[in-house]
């Protein structure tokens, strides 16, 4: 069964919400309020919430020689997309914690992943396969 998901996360200002996902990834703003923003995040909700206090990410776990920050989320999209959008994120100067790269290069799960934090420290995780069925691939 496929649905779209929904995930709210802290943001420490909308504006700076608005220019990364609206304006740099490309995600319609939908619906918004005095203290959140709604966006069209690949076909899922996701919903910055106006909240200073709990922004930021604190620790990371390691995967294939790289931090992953434990507190993040993400999209896996075609390898096209996934492409254009490093070349993007790259060209607008993205402080990347996990520059764009093959992971687990030759085994189950092979997959182009790229990690970068929002202006409010939320962490993002783009990834593709060239295999959609090694998605979960053991």
């Amino acid at each position: 069964m496929s649905a779209p998901c929904h995930l709210a996360f802290p943001v420490h200002d909308l504006a700076a919400a608005r220019a990364l996902y609206g304006d740099l990834l490309g995600c319609p703003e939908e619906r918004s309020a005095t203290e959140l923003v709604d966006f069209d995040f690949f076909g899922h909700q996701i919903v910055g919430h106006l909240s200073p206090a709990e922004i930021g990410f604190v620790s990371a776990n390691e995967v294939d020689g790289h931090g992953v920050p434990i507190r993040h989320f993400g999209i896996v999209l075609p390898m096209d997309l996934w492409n254009k959008t490093a070349d993007t994120l790259s060209a607008a100067g993205m402080d990347f914690l996990i520059e764009p790269y093959a992971r687990f290069k030759g085994k189950a799960g092979e997959q182009a992943t790229m990690v970068f934090k929002g202006p409010s420290g939320n962490a993002i995780e783009k990834k593709a396969f060239a295999d959609i069925g090694q998605l979960f691939a053991k």
